[in-house]
């Protein structure tokens, strides 16, 4: 099975003046994980390879099943629907935004990085953050 090794340098013509932040290196050990996780890793593969050509490369489940398993973060919060005529509480912001914040935190490398060039939660999260937070102080302003 293919595991990912995030920030770990060995050998003697290896340098790092930031210990190897950010380095990702595959490595594969036949008998790493138990047979249920093989197979889903198998059953993943197999995905990959019938849907190649649709699949953005950045989309990389391996690397997701590794990392929610290595930080060990629930996230069991059920999927929050609206309709058109519903109206927006507190309540589905808050569990929404929980919800992206623990998928945030599972899928982050132990060295603060997202692996498999995911870039997404470092562009748009800290406009979102900064909107919200504006939008709170109008708000608490008028009343």
């Amino acid at each position: 099975m293919w595991k990912l090794k995030v920030a770990e340098g060995h050998g003697p013509w290896l340098f790092s003046t930031n210990n190897f932040l950010g380095r990702q290196i595959w490595e594969y050990d036949p008998d790493l994980g138990t047979p249920t996780e093989r197979a889903q890793v198998e059953k993943a593969r197999e995905e990959y390879r019938k849907n190649r050509f649709r699949i953005r490369p950045s989309s990389d489940i391996l690397v997701r099943m590794q990392l929610i398993k290595e930080n060990q973060i629930d996230l069991t919060i059920p999927p929050v629907e609206i309709g058109e005529t519903e109206e927006v509480t507190h309540e589905i912001v808050t569990t929404s935004l929980t919800k992206a914040v623990r998928l945030l935190s599972a899928i982050q490398a132990h060295d603060g990085h997202w692996p498999s060039e995911n870039s997404g939660p470092l562009i748009y999260t800290t406009p979102m953050v900064s909107s919200l937070y504006i939008r709170v102080r109008v708000c608490l302003f008028c009343g």
